[in-house]
């Protein structure tokens, strides 16, 4: 993950700087170009585009250049006064890049093309003048052009061959050719080329598109040319999926504001809340909307979720306590201060702005075997921060102390956002992230509670408002389970009751390989941290 993050910093570096480069040197160009060389700016660059080649692996790079910069200068001039003289050049080159006497990228000859508006006429007319210099030449233009394209079509270059289709204005290719470029997923060019066909063609892309599920292209289609009355079904379903999409990510807030208030759509949202189970939604919303005919949460809620997901009581849990005042605080670390081993997580109020950062984690869940402690982080940095950074900093760098944790490095750097100022988020000891001893770790801590102890979690409110006071009392169990699930999990593998993707015996004596021992190794150098593992790993296995 650290290469993959070093590599994307890289190119993106590189890429930054490339582009700055590019458009230092497009200016250059350009300003050549407004300095009129001789025999004029069109032709100049007709002439350049037709020696570029011999720089050989250069020959690309600059010939972008030149087009893109000479694309710039012709918005702003009048006229280059030597565009017919140009314009014959350039199909002449044009035509020797067809031919393959001139060595051009395809892009470059699609360009040329359209930089020097080179139309059908224009190189019939400079074809014709040249059969008598080369018989070879064209019998018939149209068809070598389409022989070309053919070409391109052939080795699936799609939206270079639809590129000239359009600019040429052929029409021959049809249904087949549209269908092809779907399969292919060459959507782009599939897209332009049903707008170039007309209305029979987009008609015909959007059923392909229904057909295979991309309601939100198929929308955005019938959207941008008008044709709701022809497809009056295709925004509904779209809508319907977008709604769908948010309720399987447990984004309920947000696919309610997506319907708008649209009763057919609220309806579809509630059906989706029954689905997974989240019967207080369903509550919710037929309240909220005068909505009849459906369950209510507190008759098959309890029935529901105790057949299709794991509950506190199959976990051994016997009680949730609710920290938010400094003897509650108090009394919740000497209790987990004796634990050897407790479950680690936290919960934030979701931020659905783009581009925003995120909210404050609003609480953390400590469990031990038996209890649960939900510490109200906002409330008790508020009122009490050095008392809860002292607390906090005893449980969390305690050596004696297994904390356990799911992908625990997006809360470690949540928490260090939401309370920099605070010692104890800073530095953990004995931190195990039970996501790394396993192979495959799809499904996420829903799928992994399911393959170890055979049932999933019930993920509806992951994204519900952690922020609101009090939570509700599914909030406070779903929070619960979350973290009080990592200890079952933890002593089924190292029991060896389940044995699929378990810890083998070396990885069961092993295991202290994968504490996190700090925050900010992330960001040291491998050479640091292996100077600094063998003696880290030394001390615990003393102090445990």
């Amino acid at each position: 993950m650290l290469l993959q993050l070093y590599s994307y910093t890289f190119l993106k570096n590189v890429m930054f700087m490339a582009t700055k480069r590019f458009r230092a040197l497009q200016l250059q160009v350009h300003q050549v170009l407004c300095n009129s060389p001789q025999p004029g700016p069109a032709t100049f660059v007709a002439y350049c585009l037709y020696i570029l080649p011999i720089f050989g692996s250069y020959c690309e790079g600059f010939s972008h250049l030149i087009v893109s910069a000479f694309h710039r200068f012709l918005k702003t001039a009048a006229t280059t006064g030597d565009s017919l003289e140009a314009k014959i050049i350039a199909v002449r080159l044009f035509l020797d890049i067809v031919e393959g006497s001139i060595d051009h990228d395809e892009r470059i000859a699609v360009k040329i093309l359209e930089v020097f508006d080179i139309k059908l006429t224009d190189i019939e007319k400079v074809a014709s003048q040249s059969k008598a210099k080369n018989d070879r030449r064209f019998h018939s233009v149209k068809a070598f052009l389409e022989q070309y394209i053919f070409g391109f079509i052939e080795s699936e270059s799609y939206m270079t061959a639809v590129n000239l289709l359009e600019h040429f204005s052929i029409r021959q290719s049809g249904e087949s050719f549209l269908v092809k470029m779907i399969e292919k997923k060459q959507f782009r060019a599939a897209e332009k080329w049903a707008t170039f066909m007309g209305k029979p063609m987009l008609s015909m892309l959007i059923r392909e598109y229904v057909g295979r599920n991309k309601l939100k292209s198929a929308y955005l289609i019938v959207k941008k040319n008008n044709l709701q009355q022809e497809f009056p079904d295709v925004h509904h379903k779209y809508k319907e999926s977008a709604l769908k999409k948010l309720a399987e990510k447990a984004c309920w807030d947000v696919a309610e504001a997506k319907a708008n208030g649209d009763r057919q759509l609220v309806e579809y949202l509630v059906y989706l809340a029954m689905e997974a189970g989240y019967l207080e939604k369903v509550d919710e919303l037929c309240n909220r909307y005068c909505l009849e005919g459906f369950p209510k949460a507190q008759e098959h809620e309890a029935n529901f979720l105790q057949h299709c997901f794991l509950n506190l009581n199959e976990l051994g849990v016997e009680d949730i306590i609710w920290v938010d005042e400094l003897n509650g605080l108090g009394k919740a670390t000497c209790h987990i201060e004796g634990s050897k081993v407790v479950g680690l997580d936290c919960e934030w109020k979701p931020n659905y702005v783009k581009g925003s950062k995120p909210n404050k984690v609003s609480i953390m869940q400590i469990a031990s075997d038996k209890k649960v402690f939900i510490l109200d982080l906002i409330k008790l940095y508020n009122d009490v921060p050095d008392v809860l950074d002292n607390c906090l900093t005893h449980i969390l760098r305690s050596p004696r102390i297994l904390k356990l944790g799911y992908n625990f490095q997006c809360d470690v750097k949540q928490l260090a956002q939401s309370y920099g100022d605070l010692e104890c988020f800073k530095c953990f000891n004995m931190l195990l992230d039970i996501q790394n001893m396993f192979k495959d770790p799809r499904g996420g801590l829903s799928g992994l509670a399911e393959k170890i102890l055979g049932a999933s979690l019930n993920k509806t409110r992951r994204n519900s408002n952690w922020e609101q006071r009090p939570l509700s009392q599914n909030q406070l169990e779903y929070a619960a389970l979350d973290a009080a699930v990592l200890i079952q999990i933890f002593y089924r593998v190292c029991d060896h009751s389940h044995t699929a993707d378990a810890l083998d015996e070396h990885n069961k004596i092993e295991w202290k390989s994968y504490i996190v021992s700090h925050m900010d190794n992330l960001r040291k150098s491998r050479k640091e941290s292996r100077l600094r593992k063998e003696p880290e790993l030394e001390v615990k296995d003393n102090e445990a």
